[in-house]
């Protein structure tokens, strides 16, 4: 028996995550969201992983991609978070800055990093999908402070906020 979602929510509040947005062309075009579950899995091979919501609409839009891309957010990207969070609006419509990248796969502007990457394997766990993906791909955008997401709000990495990490 676990804890109930509330319970566990509550408590996670305060552990600070990394934020990124994950893309893909899915079949009717571009897709992405707002994810706080990427990690680093393995160095050799360059595996990560990232999860989704069965119930997430980009989930549904994604789930048979091969490619995904994976932007690292600057400090200055709350705004661009919060659109890829957001619900019923084209997230990659004006004011969002995107070209394709390798294997067709839509990289924003201005991160900190992106990573393209192959999908490796799928396990459904709980009510998410966990997806290992093989990263093929990486460039380095300019240094700055990163973005975080803690007690349910985006947050800029500053030394205030790296003290209480």
């Amino acid at each position: 028996m676990t804890v109930e979602p509330m319970a566990l929510r509550s408590v996670l509040r305060a552990h600070t995550s990394g934020v990124a947005v994950l893309t893909a062309m899915g079949g009717t075009g571009p897709a992405g969201v707002t994810i706080t579950s990427f990690t680093s899995v393995s160095a050799r091979p360059a595996l990560v992983s990232f999860a989704l919501a069965e119930t997430s609409s980009t989930w549904a839009l994604v789930q048979h991609c091969d490619w995904f891309g994976v932007q690292l957010l600057g400090a200055d990207q709350a705004e661009l978070a919060e659109r890829f969070a957001a619900r019923g609006v084209d997230r990659f419509a004006p004011p969002t800055v995107w070209q394709s990248g390798p294997h067709g796969v839509p990289l924003l502007e201005g991160c900190l990093g992106w990573l393209v990457c192959a999908r490796r394997q799928v396990m459904r766990v709980g009510d998410h999908h966990l997806v290992l993906a093989a990263v093929e791909y990486v460039r380095t955008g300019e240094p700055g402070a990163g973005l975080v997401h803690v007690h349910g709000r985006v947050r800029p990495v500053t030394a205030t906020t790296a003290s209480r990490m």
